[in-house]
C-alpha cells in the first residue's frame, strides 16, 4: 500500500474529485485521514429518497470508504457552527469552504505479477438481492441509491418488456417494489444484508 497526499482547494465537490482521482490511479484505495471545510454537505440518509443539502460553515469530522476505477462509495458526517452534526452517503454538491487535505490509501493491483500470490481465491459471493430496475424509473433510482447507502451488494438484472419496476427478490423471493424495500428497511429487515 502507498499513502497519496490529495488537496482541494475551495469551490471543489468532494465526491466529483475523488471519483476523478480514483478513475486516474486505478486500481483500490481508501481514505486514510481528512481534515477541512466545507460550505455545503449533500448526504444520502438512510431511508430517505432524496438527498439532505446543509449549508454554512461545515467542519468535516469523518470521511470513511473505498475508491475504485469503477465507483466511489463514501460516508461523510461533518458539524454546522452549533456543533449539530450531519452525515450519510456522500453525494454530489459537497462543495469545499477553504480547503480539505485528504490522505489515501492506494492498495497495489492484483493484476501486478509481483502482487498476482496475494489475491484471493474465493469464488464471489452471489448476491442475496436482484433488482430488476430502469435509469429512468425515479423508485427505481430510489431502490438502488438506498441499498448502496445502507452498503447492501445486489444484483441489477433488466426487466422483461412491460414490467414494472422495480422488482425486488431477496434470496430468491419476491418481496415487490420500491414501498416494500422501505418497509424491510424500517423493520430492519435488512439489516442482515449489510457487507460487513
Amino acid at each position: 500500500m502507498r499513502a497519496l497526499p490529495y488537496h482541494l482547494s475551495a469551490g471543489s465537490d468532494l465526491l466529483d474529485c475523488l471519483q476523478r482521482l480514483a478513475q486516474h490511479h486505478g486500481g483500490q484505495g481508501f481514505v486514510l485521514g481528512v481534515v477541512g471545510n466545507l460550505s455545503q454537505a449533500a448526504f444520502l440518509c438512510p431511508g430517505q429518497p432524496e438527498p439532505t443539502v446543509v449549508r454554512g460553515e461545515l467542519e468535516i469530522i469523518t470521511l470513511q470508504g473505498t475508491l475504485t476505477a469503477e465507483g466511489v462509495h463514501l460516508h461523510l458526517s461533518c458539524s454546522d457552527s452549533a456543533c449539530q452534526v450531519w452525515g450519510g452517503h456522500l453525494e454530489p454538491g459537497t462543495l469545499v469552504l477553504k480547503g480539505v487535505d485528504l490522505l489515501i490509501g492506494c492498495l497495489e493491483s492484483v493484476d501486478d505479477p509481483r502482487h498476482a500470490g496475494d489475491a484471493l481465491q474465493d469464488e464471489p459471493l452471489q448476491a442475496r438481492v436482484m433488482v430488476a430496475a430502469s435509469d429512468q424509473c425515479p423508485f427505481s433510482r430510489r431502490a438502488l441509491r438506498l441499498l448502496d447507502s445502507l452498503a447492501i451488494p445486489f444484483e441489477r438484472v433488466e426487466p422483461a418488456a412491460g414490467q414494472s419496476v422495480p422488482q425486488i427478490t431477496i434470496d430468491g423471493e419476491f418481496i415487490g417494489g420500491y414501498e416494500a424495500l422501505i418497509h424491510w428497511h424500517a423493520s430492519g429487515r435488512l439489516d442482515g444484508l449489510r457487507q460487513a
